[in-house]
């Protein structure tokens, strides 16, 4: 799968919410029940970062869920990739982009959203083929002022920003016509998990579902 085939489907599955959820899974109790309660909310792009030991199995977990399109962040090798593709991921969020990366996702026809915080990474990105992109780490990078500006010089490329943005300033990156969606960990608080408040995630994920430009 070509970088521009792996954006036009990245594009597909961005345009379900304007919300995708960043999650960590510590407990693979947790995850079958947190994915019925995000897509229940109006979230069906379910991101599970590679962070913990049972990132994996969360993953083949939630991908049992009827509507949940699952897909793997921090996502940072060559064998990330596999192990991904091998557990249901049906797409792969890195937070940079390597070579490695980029080949291996086009033989395994994985789509990826390699990740860009500056005007020579999303040109280069762009140059290989990607015009959709994760802008990370968002708040750090200089938060949708920043976006803004990228987006004269840059306008045919799109971005979900993920890392700082929350609830209070989600609404600020969905108005600018670059982003497609945001990703963020609020709508799956551990907290909340570890309290099986699966009814309150999915008043979150609600909310979250609500939000537009």
């Amino acid at each position: 799968m070509t970088p521009d085939r792996q954006s036009a489907r990245m594009r597909d599955i961005c345009a379900r919410a304007p919300v995708i959820p960043v999650i960590v899974i510590d407990d693979i109790a947790h995850a079958q029940p947190l994915a019925r309660a995000l897509v229940a909310g109006g979230l069906p792009v379910l991101e599970v970062t590679l962070r913990t030991p049972v990132a994996l199995d969360a993953i083949r977990a939630m991908s049992t869920v009827p509507g949940a399109v699952v897909g793997a962040g921090t996502v940072l090798s060559a064998d990330d990739i596999h192990r991904a593709r091998n557990a249901g991921a049906t797409f792969a969020v890195a937070p940079g982009m390597t070579d490695s990366l980029i080949g291996t996702c086009e033989k395994c026809a994985l789509p990826m959203l390699p990740g860009a915080a500056t005007a020579s990474e999303a040109m280069q990105a762009l140059e290989m083929g990607f015009d959709l992109l994760k802008f990370f780490p968002a708040g750090p990078a200089g938060g949708p002022s920043y976006l803004k500006a990228l987006g004269g010089p840059l306008p045919g490329i799109g971005f979900c920003p993920t890392g700082g943005v929350s609830v209070e300033n989600a609404r600020d990156y969905l108005a600018l016509p670059n982003v497609l969606c945001v990703g963020g960990s609020w709508v799956a608080p551990e907290a909340m998990m570890r309290a099986g408040d699966w009814a309150g995630i999915e008043t979150l994920a609600r909310e979250a579902a609500s939000l537009t430009s």
